[in-house]
C-alpha cells in the first residue's frame, strides 16, 4: 500500500496557526463512516450525535511545557532541547538542536543552573539521552523554565499556554497535545453527562513521533512510535458496561483509539486494566475491536492520523472529506476544526 495514496493538496493558509477565542465555536464535519455522507456543523453541536448510553473515551495526558533553552557549560554555546519520553528515573530521550554541538558526556545549563543535564548517550533519529539533576520537584522546575512545544506548523507565539491543553488535562507527560480535545469546554462535558453519555478517561503520552512524516514508499515498511498509555480498573469496567448494554464507544482523538485498540486487540475485543507501551499501527484493512466512532482533527497529508482515520471511514471517503474541508475552508491541524466519525 502505497504511501501517496494519503496525499492531498493543503493550501498552507488553512493551517490554523491560533486557537479562536471559545473552544466549541470550531466548524465541525460530521462523515458517516458506511455511506460518505458529509453534514456541516458547529462543534458545540456535537452533543446532538451522541446518544444515551454512549461512552465518550477522552485522553487526560498533559502537556509539559517541554521546550528548554540552556547553553554547554565548558563554552557557553545556546542548546535546545526538547523532551520526548522519561525513561527511568530522570534520563529522558530528547531532540537537539544543535545536535551535533551534544556528544556523551556534555554539559547543558538551564535557567543559571536551576536544572542541569549531562548526554549520557543517544537514541534513535539522531536524540539524546539526558540525565537531569536539580533540586525539589523536576515537574515544578521545567514549568519556571520550559516553553510549551509547538508542533513545527504552527509560527505564532501561544499567548495563553492553557490553550495548548485540554480542559480536562491532569497527568503530566505529554510532548504534544490530543488536539480533538481542544474542542471541548467544562460545561459542554457537563451537558453531555446530563443527556446520560458515560464520560470515560484513559493516558496515553504523546510523542513527537505523532508528527513526524512517513518517508518510505510503502505504508508497511513504516517504523511505527510507541507512547506509553494506562487504562484503569474503572474504565475497562465502564467500556465493557456500555459494550454489553448496547452502547457506543466514541472515543476523542486517535490516541484514545490507539490505546483502546491496543487493549481490545490483546483481550478478545475485551477492555481490561493495564498500562504499558503501544506501536499499534492502524491503517486500511485494519479491523476496528474497541470503538464505534470517533472525533478528530483534520491531519497532514500522508501522515499514520490520516490512514488510521481512514481505516476507520474508506480512504475514498476520508479524501472526499478532506478535499470537501479545503474547498469549505476548514481549518487545519492542532488549531483547527474537528470532524466526527460515526
Amino acid at each position: 500500500m502505497k504511501v501517496d495514496l494519503f496525499d492531498f493538496h493543503l493550501p498552507e493558509e488553512l493551517i490554523a496557526q491560533v486557537p479562536l477565542q471559545n473552544r466549541t465555536d470550531s466548524r465541525l464535519m460530521v462523515l458517516d463512516k458506511d455511506s460518505g455522507e458529509i453534514k456541516h456543523e458547529v462543534f458545540k453541536h456535537v452533543i446532538e450525535y451522541l446518544r444515551e448510553g454512549d461512552c465518550l473515551v477522552l485522553n487526560d495526558t498533559k502537556v509539559l511545557p517541554a521546550r528548554l533553552f540552556g547553553v554547554k557549560k565548558d563554552t557557553g554555546a545556546k542548546i535546545e532541547v526538547l523532551l520526548l519520553k522519561q525513561l527511568e528515573g530522570d534520563q529522558w530521550e530528547t531532540l537537539i538542536k544543535p545536535a551535533k554541538r551534544v556528544k556523551e558526556g556534555t554539559e547543558i545549563v538551564f535557567g543559571e543552573g536551576l536544572l542541569t543535564a549531562v548526554c549520557t548517550g543517544t537514541s534513535d533519529h539522531g536524540g539524546r539521552i539526558l540525565d537531569f539533576k536539580y533540586e525539589g520537584i523536576f515537574y515544578e522546575v521545567l514549568d519556571q523554565l520550559g516553553e510549551m512545544p509547538l508542533p513545527p506548523y504552527i509560527k505564532e507565539q501561544l499567548e495563553d499556554r492553557d490553550r495548548y491543553q485540554t480542559v480536562y488535562a491532569r497527568e503530566p507527560g505529554s510532548a504534544a497535545a490530543p488536539t480533538a480535545g481542544l474542542h471541548f469546554t467544562d460545561s459542554l462535558l457537563k451537558a453531555i453527562k446530563e443527556k446520560g453519555v458515560h464520560i470515560a478517561f484513559i493516558t496515553l503520552h504523546v510523542g513527537l513521533g505523532t508528527f513526524r512524516p512517513v518517508s518510505v514508499d510503502d505504508v508497511l515498511e513504516h517504523d511505527m512510535h510507541s507512547e506509553f498509555y494506562i487504562v484503569t480498573e474503572g474504565t475497562a469496567r465502564l467500556l465493557n458496561e456500555v459494550r454489553n448494554k448496547g452502547g457506543r464507544i466514541i472515543t476523542v482523538g486517535t490516541t484514545s483509539t490507539r490505546t483502546l485498540e491496543t487493549i481490545a486487540s490483546a483481550n478478545d475485543g475485551r477492555f481490561i486494566e493495564g498500562s504499558g507501551w503501544t506501536n499499534i499501527f492502524i491503517y486500511p484493512g485494519y479491523e476496528f475491536k474497541a470503538i464505534d466512532g470517533m472525533i478528530t482533527n483534520f491531519h497532514l497529508p500522508k501522515s499514520t492520523l490520516i490512514m488510521l482515520v481512514s481505516a476507520l471511514a474508506g480512504r475514498e471517503h476520508v479524501l472526499h472529506a478532506y478535499q470537501t474541508a479545503v474547498t469549505e475552508q476548514y481549518r487545519f491541524f492542532s488549531f483547527g476544526d474537528a470532524m466526527l466519525i460515526i
